[in-house]
């Protein structure tokens, strides 16, 4: 390991299991101390445990490394508040937040239930929205007092986010949401020395090894495990770094060995005839623009 976190202090949602785990670890490994922020939920987000958190926090410390759990629903505002909190009673201080909690319910679009829609916008797109939103005030409020931090926020995106994905019409419009919120963020706390990224993982957790089973299938024995969580945390380490100085508004997929720089909504094919279309004129202009663009991704589990 070569201690790229040394003393900086991390906060990860959803880190009592799958991905988050491994960011948990991985940045400990790295040096930093981690505030390991899980609800214990099953894959469906119902119920709840400490003991996933804890389970992780006890794990770093076995291995010399600190951490603190925290246990708060940071879909609320005072869970979100605290998790910031808790790190800086813990650790006096807070350097990089990543927003990675969530879970699946998913439904084809005429049987997703209205709480199905709600459930899950609350835990992706809330549950990324209010840690941010308290741990920029904090950030923000150093920067006025003369202490500019060097603070990055890492935000977890998906495939589904990016392309779409048969099936889960409401986590795909969250994780698409996200990466609007990254841009917005980016833009915003520049100027107090926050670095704001998101990444689109594909990883075997609880959300995907049954619904992508075939793909997240664990392979044969001595043969590289693409699929391993442990793979995507050594870009969330880099990015809660320092050394990833100069680095925001960025989005990448990160799959076993592989990472992408993803490049989204650019301008492609214009025209412009400076008066107001006809409708039955701007039907073959559309259709000559599309001739010229490049074609469209396939939805994920389109037929």
């Amino acid at each position: 390991m070569t201690g790229i976190c040394t003393g900086r202090v991390a906060a990860v949602t959803g880190a009592g299991r799958g991905l988050g785990r491994a960011h948990a670890l991985a940045l400990a490994a790295e040096g930093a101390a981690v505030v390991v922020n899980d609800l214990g939920v099953a894959a469906d987000g119902a119920g709840a445990s400490t003991g996933p958190a804890q389970q992780v926090v006890e794990e770093i410390r076995a291995h010399g490394g600190r951490a603190v759990a925290h246990t708060g629903d940071i879909t609320t505002d005072d869970g979100a508040g605290s998790l910031v909190a808790t790190a800086l009673d813990a650790f006096g201080r807070l350097d990089a937040l990543v927003n990675n909690a969530g879970f699946l319910r998913d439904r084809m679009l005429v049987n997703l239930d209205e709480d199905d829609w709600d459930a899950v916008m609350r835990v992706h797109l809330k549950g990324h929205f209010l840690p941010l939103k308290h741990a920029a005030a904090h950030w923000r409020a150093e920067a006025k007092a003369g202490r500019t931090p060097d603070a990055r926020v890492i935000n977890t995106s998906s495939g589904a986010g990016l392309l779409g994905s048969v099936g889960q019409g409401n986590y795909s419009a969250a994780k698409a949401g996200i990466l609007g919120l990254t841009l917005v963020a980016a833009a915003e706390l520049g100027r107090y020395g926050v670095q704001t990224n998101a990444i689109a993982p594909a990883a075997r957790t609880r959300m995907t090894e049954q619904t992508f089973a075939e793909t997240m299938a664990t392979p044969a024995e001595g043969a590289f495990d693409a699929m391993a969580p442990e793979n995507v945390s050594p870009l969330v380490v880099w990015l809660a770094s320092a050394d990833s100085t100069g680095v925001t508004g960025r989005v990448f997929e990160a799959e076993g060995g592989r990472i992408t720089v993803m490049e989204g909504w650019r301008p492609g094919p214009t025209t412009d005839q400076g008066a107001r279309w006809a409708p039955a004129k701007v039907g073959q202009a559309v259709r000559d623009l599309l001739t010229a663009a490049e074609p469209a991704q396939p939805v994920y589990g389109a037929r």
